[in-house]
């Protein structure tokens, strides 16, 4: 199904992720293809909200991240476990939200732009780390519990199978 680009900026943050959800769910009913999924949900996301950088970096071994489908700017391109916002996230298997990335400890600075982000570990069936959703913004504290929670609901569908 195709389906245009949604601007979801006019809305409250629990009803745009309503509709971002819906939107993907959408988009990839019937299509069980895990970097399909990632393409569409940095697509949907990007730019519906309006973020500087959206995507995924893949674990592609036990201590390596490496950038994934994603919409911006040229991201970096491995992030070792452990290192940077990703890979804490990675690492902890948390949710990290970062208001301002100057204040992040190791934080690596793919684009200079960015001021705030928030990163997702993504799950597959049996709880593994496959991957993590980054998102930056070149505004300070652009990220709150509800873009946690909402985020945190559209990668879900990956422990689901994609």
């Amino acid at each position: 199904m195709a389906e245009g680009a949604i601007d979801l900026r006019g809305l409250n943050k629990p009803e745009a992720y309503e509709e971002a959800a819906g939107a993907i769910d959408r988009l990839l009913e019937g299509i069980n293809d895990p970097v399909a999924a990632m393409a569409t949900i940095s697509s949907v996301v990007h730019y519906g909200f309006g973020y500087l950088w959206t995507g995924f970096y893949r674990r592609v071994s036990p201590t390596l991240l490496r950038v994934g489908p994603y919409q911006g700017t040229v991201g970096c391109l491995e992030i070792e476990i452990g290192r940077g916002v990703c890979g804490v996230a990675a690492a902890e298997r948390r949710t990290v939200v970062v208001p301002d990335v100057a204040q992040f400890p190791g934080h690596i600075t793919c684009d200079p732009r960015s001021r705030s982000e928030i990163v997702v570990p993504v799950f597959d069936e049996a709880r593994n780390v496959i991957a993590v959703l980054d998102i930056d913004c070149a505004r300070l504290n652009a990220f709150t519990e509800e873009d946690q929670q909402g985020l945190e609901r559209i990668v879900a569908r990956f422990a689901r199978g994609a």
